[in-house]
């Protein structure tokens, strides 16, 4: 791998490390939020009892725990590139009784399994954070069987998702930060028409369809809003860490009146809108 893309590598997992903590304690808001998307992607897959599966980029452990007690005579591997966010998925994976599982610390572009290996992969929200997208999709294709089956969903464009543009936006406008460069790693950088699939096809996969999903984030108030996002987001958090107090106070009050007046009365249950991409080899 390019030094580039190395680079890129370890600070997505010394990030992900670092706010392993505050996804563990966001958990049940969060997987409810992507529940509707975890559904889908089950939904396109049409699972077998005996499947093998592979769930890359599986953060605290779903989909792939709801696909392992799916797949009752088959088994699920879990990976992930931050070895404490699969620590979650070992004590959800325990709690729920699940045992047709193993976890595996691993970068998507270099998976270490044999060629053939899996009948299903799936991956949700895991492509907006590769260094190499294209590397990965076909890394994904050469471990899938034959005939095996291949889902995976990102975030829809930014104006279609108010629950990352709302502190987003305030914190662009307080603080004048610098935009990303073009391609790297961010929450819509697959947004754009045909990018997923374009991947998949340069990949070699076929059968490609595309499906939009919305899920809802239950925060209730706006300060659940604000407490969350400020300790599961390392881009917020990395940013508002170069604020002083007062513009830190200045940047969450604005946060909490743009929440409070679009989701009035203790109302704030925020859509959230991805692409589910599917497609066979």
């Amino acid at each position: 791998m390019e030094s580039k893309l190395e680079e890129i590598r370890e600070q997505q997992k010394a990030s992900w490390n670092k706010f392993s903590s505050g996804w563990k304690k966001w958990d049940g808001l969060m997987m409810d939020f992507l529940k509707p998307m975890g559904d889908q992607m089950i939904a396109l897959l049409g699972l077998k009892d005996n499947d093998r599966v592979l769930d890359i980029a599986a953060g605290t452990g779903e989909p792939g725990l709801t696909i392992a007690g799916i797949i009752t005579n088959g088994s699920i591997v879990i990976t992930d590139l931050a070895d404490e966010m699969l620590v979650i998925a070992r004590q959800n994976a325990q709690s729920r009784g699940i045992n047709n599982v193993e976890f595996l610390a691993c970068d998507v572009s270099e998976l270490p399994f044999p060629d053939n290996s899996f009948d299903v992969v799936s991956c949700r929200l895991g492509f907006m954070f590769f260094p190499d997208m294209l590397m990965a999709a076909k890394e994904m294709y050469r471990v899938l069987k034959p005939g095996g089956r291949i889902v995976t969903s990102v975030w829809d464009a930014a104006e279609k998702n108010f629950w990352v543009t709302a502190i987003s936006g305030v914190i662009n406008r307080n603080m004048q930060l610098s935009p990303p460069l073009p391609g790297a790693p961010g929450m819509f950088r697959c947004a754009a028409p045909g990018l997923i699939e374009g991947l998949f096809g340069q990949a070699g996969l076929k059968n490609i369809t595309i499906h939009k999903v919305t899920g809802e984030l239950k925060c209730v108030t706006a300060q659940t809003y604000w407490n969350m996002m400020t300790e599961v987001a390392a881009p917020f958090v990395a940013a508002l860490s170069n604020a002083d107090n007062a513009m830190r106070e200045k940047i969450k009050k604005e946060v909490l009146e743009l929440v409070s007046d679009r989701y009035p009365e203790n109302g704030v249950m925020i859509e959230g809108n991805s692409l589910v991409i599917y497609g066979e080899k």
